[in-house]
């Protein structure tokens, strides 16, 4: 049955995250008449983007193009690294670093051409040094801002009830971003959900039919869609079939729980291939018994890797580092450490594992970072009693007290071994009088004894802000059918079909989202008109 379009524009992008954003911003200064529909409503609007650090990668203009081109092969596929057995999307890797040379340099440039008010604070450069063209790529990572400040705990303190004046980290960037939007006159339609793509009788794409206000309604598409839903983090089936372990209560996630996977459920309809479905951005973060989508809500806990702390797995010994866990390059592929499975005893050993705290470090204020929970609606306090007081962080008064209560915990399955608990935080304690940690080599500045009772314990889980596979996309962001060949008119950017596919540096999501989606959205305004006016029923593949 052929069906009518309710609404019909040139280009249709679905999802108002960065990538989302910024192709409809590309896609209107191209010509194209844009629509954009977003399944979250406009007052409750938290995408992970608004719910991120901020950061974003922009590489110097003024470095090597080539050394450039180099580094980001490497950091997309591990392509020239001596050790890597295979590379990462290789069909596609060249160019997608071509790309990133080309147009990354640019990525300051237009967000501050968005609105001249809104600013940069630099953070980071290549987080990998001896990565091919690391040392003449001129990389650079700034933070996204509207005060300037570099106090952290005025950039980590940003909330959804500021001014745009005052907001930092994602909340200044998804303050931008709205400004370009808005001022464009770019129209959202929010509390819309896509549910399937609409095919032409040729195989192309037409547009898009969604659920609003409980009504089934056909969006038209003259030139093309664009696809940026994000990831999977809050569909349980997609984490059954796509994450290693046990997906559903050994993972959390700090993001958005609209992310749920629609735009990759709705792809594979029609037979889009998938890609590298299973990585993510992510260390072990904590997380919270109450649920979204029957599923645990994380928070990005970044109380890790300062003084008076230190992570044990489910037994009580130390495994790396606790700076490893939240400092790049290392905080977003950490969590493959957290997966290892002990195939003679044929457990997740750090599953989960326990961040194990002291009275210093909880009057130095929360663990996590607040607004992480403010976007979920948790109320954690700034001091951390709530949360002792709804039983999410653990305390007693000795440490041996503490390894008996980690071992009540339903998650921990009396593993906790007491004796094993307490040597770990001897051993730290007395590297920290010596001011060297010999087991892991931990940072000096980051040394400080676990020995102020009470004490306290916070269950941590693999997970992070985001998932990073998805579907199969070239790299002008063209949706591919599992035999490589392009579903004409569909394009995807974000993380979704992330680039980061073999190792990722802080900031990287955003910066493929600016980049990336702006080439989809110049891309789709160049499709030409579609000579058919009416859509075939919504496709789906049997």
């Amino acid at each position: 049955m052929r069906v009518d379009f309710d609404h019909e524009v040139d280009v249709i992008v679905l999802g108002l995250g960065a990538a989302g954003g910024c192709a409809a911003i590309e896609a209107h200064d191209h010509g194209a008449e844009v629509l954009v529909i977003e399944k979250q409503p406009a007052g409750s609007h938290y995408s992970n983007t608004r719910m991120s650090g901020g950061g974003f990668h922009s590489p110097s203009p003024d470095g090597d193009p080539a050394a450039l081109k180099a580094y980001a092969k490497a950091m997309f596929s591990g392509d020239g690294l001596p050790l890597k057995l295979e590379a990462e999307m290789p069909e596609y890797a060249d160019e997608l670093a071509e790309i990133w040379a080309r147009e990354a340099p640019e990525n300051e440039g237009f967000m501050r051409s968005l609105d001249p008010m809104f600013q940069t604070i630099s953070m980071a450069n290549a987080a990998f040094p001896d990565f091919p063209g690391a040392a003449d790529a001129g990389y650079s990572v700034v933070r996204s801002s509207y005060t300037g400040s570099e106090d952290e705990n005025v950039i980590y303190s940003s909330t959804i009830d500021l001014d745009k004046s005052q907001k930092n980290a994602g909340e200044a960037f998804h303050a931008c971003m709205m400004t370009g939007v808005g001022r464009r006159g770019i129209a959202v339609h929010y509390d819309t959900r896509g549910r399937r793509f609409l095919m032409g009788e040729d195989g192309e794409i037409t547009g898009v039919s969604c659920l609003r206000d409980g009504e089934i309604v056909n969006y038209g598409a003259r030139r093309a869609v664009i696809v940026c839903t994000g990831g999977y983090e809050y569909n349980k089936r997609m984490r059954k079939a796509f994450l290693d372990g046990p997906a559903v209560e050994g993972w959390a996630f700090y993001g958005s729980p609209a992310n749920t996977g629609d735009g990759i459920e709705m792809a594979t309809r029609i037979g889009a291939g998938l890609a590298k479905v299973g990585s993510v951005a992510g260390r072990v973060i904590c997380a919270i018994p109450e649920r979204r989508h029957g599923l645990k809500i994380g928070l990005n806990t970044n109380g890790v890797g300062k003084p008076n702390e230190i992570v044990v797995d489910s037994y009580g010994s130390r495994f790396a580092s606790e700076r490893r866990i939240t400092k790049d390059p290392s905080r977003y592929i950490f969590y493959k450490e957290a997966l290892r499975f002990d195939t003679l005893t044929l457990d997740y050993p750090r599953i989960p594992a326990w961040m194990i705290f002291d009275e210093t470090l909880r009057r130095k204020g929360a663990v996590i970072w607040t607004a992480s929970a403010v976007y979920n609606g948790v109320d954690w306090g700034d001091d951390n009693l709530k949360a002792i007081e709804n039983g999410w962080i653990l305390k007693a008064q000795s440490i041996e007290e503490l390894a008996g209560k980690i071992r009540q915990h339903s998650d921990n399955m009396e593993r906790m071994d007491a004796a094993t608990l307490v040597q770990s935080v001897e051993r730290y304690n007395a590297g920290c009088a010596e001011g060297v940690d010999r087991e892991f080599n931990r940072e000096p500045q980051t040394l400080g004894p676990v020995e102020t009772p009470p004490f306290y314990a916070l269950p941590l889980y693999p997970g992070g802000p985001n998932t990073k596979g998805g579907l199969l996309v070239n790299a002008t962001r063209q949706v591919l059918d599992w035999d490589g060949e392009p579903i004409p008119r569909l394009y995807a950017a974000g993380e979704i079909a992330s680039v980061f596919q073999f190792v990722y540096q802080g900031g990287g999501n955003l910066a493929e989202s600016i980049t990336f989606g702006r080439l989809a959205g110049r891309l789709a305004a160049a499709e030409p008109v579609r000579s058919s006016p009416m859509p075939s029923a919504p496709a789906e593949i049997a």
